[in-house]
């Protein structure tokens, strides 16, 4: 008898700095270890701007439309999807 794993999810994130306020889009399929990464100042792309605020995320089955997903997000279309997502949420 094979025991039921837990599917493996794949997360698409953005982060804010409050730094300088830019935002940082990614995939993963661990999301805590990964924004624990970005915050500690190991990862080459956020390093300078630490403090990370994990303002967005999208959990997918499948790797490749997460990276789909990011792929869009990066696109001002995207953008304007995630404007409009959060419109009124980062104030607090």
């Amino acid at each position: 008898m094979n025991p039921v794993r837990p599917p493996l999810w794949f997360y698409t994130y953005v982060l804010m700095s409050q730094k300088d306020g830019n935002f940082y889009t990614g995939v993963t399929n661990n999301l805590k270890k990964r924004f624990e990464e970005h915050n500690s100042g190991s990862v080459f792309s956020t390093k300078h701007r630490v403090p990370l605020k994990l303002i967005y995320f999208e959990a997918c089955l499948a790797k490749n439309d997460a990276y789909r997903r990011e792929k869009y997000l990066k696109t001002g279309m995207g953008k304007r999807f995630l404007r409009n997502r959060l419109k009124g949420g980062l104030t607090g």
